[in-house]
């Protein structure tokens, strides 16, 4: 549960601080033609100064944080009325969610950090950047193929120890022969996982002189335009890596049965080719490390990963990076960039896209004379004939509005012409308390304004 009461958030009166404090709001410009026909009795609960509160963990990038205008956003890393979170690396706990969170942003495409599923039964949206960091990533692997042809590690390392002798320049073109290697041309890249990484790696492999095949049973229609023409691809792990002389793993990690951990284990490991350079820039628990050593322990191919690994940190066949896939500044600048737009699309116009727990949801510009209300509720029948029937019943006229799901979560935005006269904080009120609702929010152009919630059947604003 999100932190409520003594033992969640603290006493209830540090509950009601916090529903004061998370009300601020600022009067937009175009508050006439927002609330034309509308005779909003509450209208100064809604035109309080004020402004959107972006609270931060790691370090994010400048660039990216400039994505949100100075005049209606602060950045506070240290704020506890936060209107949305954005973080890097930070393990969020449930306790630094605050009842104000309307929604978490990572700059980055895995979540594992921030707990989602939990994010999800409170109804907050978790957002990330797929394709972001894809570019720095690609380039990594490329760089990975060159460090698994050529001993180049290794020998740099000898160089340095002949160095230090100062036995360098005697010895050098002696001993250059303990790191031969091969070239990529026309050599055959499998590459498992056809998202933006596995694509580009393709594209980049091709343009290499490359043979490429591929296996992704999920291949969407845009990844799959960005493939180069002559690729193949093959419908299995197996059939794909019996002809390689790489295989790159681009794939997502997910636990638990039919997951991906250990996927590349005994079975896909027996049937590589021999000498076959493994590339894990992925997740490090898709290889089943002890299976891998049996194989490399056998001088036959070589393990090239972006992640640490208690096993094969030391073998003389692996080349064991510090995670650096993202770490380039135009990765950061992107990633950053990216969930600070995605932020602020939701919070301004209720429009979700990259949520890994809710679904696509986007409706056009608010029509004059209307107010945009979101609700969100849990996905079970009836509930949203419940929410229409808050509005039909004060002679309220939906002017658009769009219904999305995804497994457990449902989300509404609805556009509403006036009705008979009734208070907004009112109306908003009987929303949230229908049955089935978690959240709602009246998006009046105003930071930081008109957020409810229905906390275990307590009324929070």
């Amino acid at each position: 549960m999100l932190n409520i009461a003594t033992q969640r958030i603290g006493a209830r009166a540090a509950l009601n601080a916090s529903k004061k404090r998370c009300l601020s709001s600022t009067v937009p410009e175009n508050i006439d033609h927002m609330t034309s026909g509308w005779n909003i009795q509450d209208i100064d609960d809604f035109s309080k100064p004020g402004s959107w509160t972006i609270k931060t963990f790691n370090k994010i990038s400048e660039k990216g944080l400039a994505k949100f205008p100075s005049e209606s956003y602060g950045i506070q890393p240290e704020s506890e009325t936060a209107h949305a979170i954005m973080l890097r690396s930070h393990k969020l706990q449930e306790e630094e969610v605050n009842p104000c969170i309307r929604a978490i942003a990572r700059c980055g495409a895995g979540t594992n950090n921030v707990p989602v599923a939990r994010m999800t039964d409170i109804g907050i949206p978790v957002f990330n950047t797929p394709g972001a960091n894809a570019n720095a990533v690609k380039e990594l692997i490329l760089c990975g193929m060159f460090l698994g042809s050529r001993r180049i590690v290794g020998g740099i390392n000898h160089m340095k120890d002949l160095g230090s002798k100062g036995e360098a320049k005697e010895r050098v073109e002696k001993d250059k022969a303990m790191f031969g290697g091969r070239e990529l041309k026309d050599k055959t890249l499998a590459v498992i996982g056809l998202g933006h990484i596995g694509a580009s790696t393709a594209r980049d492999a091709s343009a290499l002189g490359m043979t490429v095949t591929g296996y992704d049973p999920g291949l969407s229609i845009v990844s799959a335009l960005k493939l180069p023409k002559e690729m193949s691809l093959c419908d299995s792990i197996i059939s794909a890596v019996s002809t390689a002389d790489y295989i790159s793993v681009n794939i997502p990690y997910i636990k638990g049965e039919g997951g991906t951990h250990g996927i590349i284990g005994q079975e896909v490991i027996s049937n590589f080719k021999s000498g076959a350079v493994l590339l894990n820039f992925a997740r490090g628990e898709l290889v089943d490390s002890d299976e891998l050593k049996k194989h490399l322990d056998n001088n036959d191919g070589r393990y090239v990963s972006d992640f640490p690994d208690d096993t094969l940190w030391d073998h003389e066949n692996s080349v064991i990076m510090p995670h650096l896939g993202a770490s380039t500044e135009e990765a950061e600048d992107s990633a950053a960039g990216m969930a600070a737009e995605t932020i602020r699309e939701y919070l301004e116009t209720g429009t979700i896209r990259n949520s890994v727990n809710f679904p696509s949801v986007s409706l056009p510009d608010t029509p004059d004379g209307t107010i945009r209300i979101t609700v969100i509720n849990n996905n079970k029948p009836g509930v949203l004939a419940s929410i229409t029937d808050c509005f039909a019943k004060h002679g309220m006229n939906i002017t658009q509005q769009i219904n999305k799901s995804r497994e457990q979560i449902a989300v509404n935005v609805l556009d509403i012409e006036p009705g008979e006269e009734i208070a907004l904080k009112d109306l908003q009120r009987e929303i949230t308390m229908t049955e089935g609702v978690l959240s709602s929010r009246i998006i009046f152009g105003t930071p930081g304004t008109g957020y409810a919630r229905n906390i275990d059947g307590e009324y929070w604003v």
